[in-house]
């Protein structure tokens, strides 16, 4: 089985048998879409809610508006037509006391990826968000399966 680490600002695509991992998950909010008849998934590392109007990041899956069409993408070329449904896991506050000038970032991520998957029709069937610890994920690409493991804590399937 292929196995794809997913760092911070990127993204992923695997066909089955595979497993895409995160680890270390904070306020950072995974994105994972999943195409049950082509058994492909991909997931992005989401670290902001928003790239700049206009502008073109440099890494698409740093930010939830642009990740989702990223994904689409990317899941398109490997031969997935839909429906797709996604999975969100991520989004903590790990440090509820100290704020941003715009509010807490894991919550502003998780509303974005709400957001972003609702403009592009996809529905979240699950999700595992908020809180404040971090987590640690891998996604079944197969069965479209995401283990969440808090930190400290057992895996458990969403």
């Amino acid at each position: 089985m292929n196995e794809h680490r997913v760092t911070i600002a990127r993204h992923a695509v695997e066909n089955a048998p595979g497993r895409l991992v995160s680890v270390g998950l904070g306020s950072c909010v995974i994105i994972a879409i999943h195409d049950k008849a082509a058994a492909v998934g991909a997931l992005a590392h989401v670290l902001l809610p928003q790239a700049a109007e206009g502008a073109a990041p440099d890494h698409p899956a740093k930010f939830a508006n642009t990740a989702v069409p990223l994904l689409i993408h990317a899941l398109q070329a490997r031969g997935a037509q839909g429906p797709y449904t996604a999975k969100l896991a991520g989004g903590a506050g790990l440090f509820p006391d100290v704020l941003s000038t715009q509010g807490r970032v894991g919550e502003r991520n998780v509303l974005a990826a709400r957001a972003a998957l609702a403009l592009a029709g996809i529905p979240i069937v699950a999700e595992e968000v908020g809180g404040t610890v971090g987590r640690s994920i891998s996604f079944d690409v197969g069965s479209g399966a995401l283990a969440v493991r808090k930190t400290g804590g057992e895996a458990h399937v969403i």
